[in-house]
């Protein structure tokens, strides 16, 4: 998939999720995210590779919503489980996440610092705009903030290192960097 098509594809699946989320709609962002996921493993040159690397990542980000949640330190207003497990439409945004680990974001790869540094800042950032969508309550948003930019800062070299043993590849995908040297 080619990296316009898969980051626009992201954002379709993300802003489907936390709308449906805040709408009291929340199979809407896992229909749109099953959607995407289907198209990304069909122009995958391994797609049960890249799979792998999908449901590895649905499961560590149960994992890590589910414990901001059992800390009582986010709220989701629809799609829970439970009182102590994420929601599923976030554990879908989890596994849409993924599909942009080998194309939009395989730029990081190989960047430990810089998936750090960029987990540490994105990742409280997008809670903040599920926030002010509607999609994510903060009971109490320093603590909130501070687990988000601290547990996204280990996370994000962790799932790139992740995506270079899990890289199905795909056309048009890649590291743009590593593309452009090679020409």
């Amino acid at each position: 998939m080619n990296l316009f098509i898969n980051f626009a594809a992201f954002q379709v699946g993300w802003f489907s999720s936390v709308l449906g989320g805040a709408k009291q709609l929340p199979w809407a962002g896992p229909l749109a995210v099953l959607a995407i996921v289907a198209l990304h493993l069909y122009r995958s040159d391994k797609p049960q590779v890249e799979l792998k690397l999908i449901l590895a990542c649905g499961v560590l980000g149960t994992v890590f919503d589910s414990l901001l949640v059992a800390a009582n330190w986010v709220g989701y207003p629809s799609g829970m489980f439970s009182s102590f497990m994420a929601p599923y439409w976030i554990i879908a945004m989890w596994m849409l996440f993924a599909t942009t680990l080998n194309v939009s974001m395989g730029w990081m790869k190989g960047r430990p610092w810089l998936a750090a540094v960029m987990g540490l800042i994105a990742g409280p950032l997008t809670y903040i705009a599920g926030h002010k969508l509607g999609g994510i309550e903060f009971a109490n948003q320093t603590a909130a903030l501070i687990a988000l930019g601290l547990g996204w800062a280990v996370m994000m070299p962790a799932l790139m290192k992740l995506a270079e043993h899990l890289d199905g590849g795909s056309a048009g995908s890649g590291d743009v960097l590593k593309q452009g040297s090679a020409a």
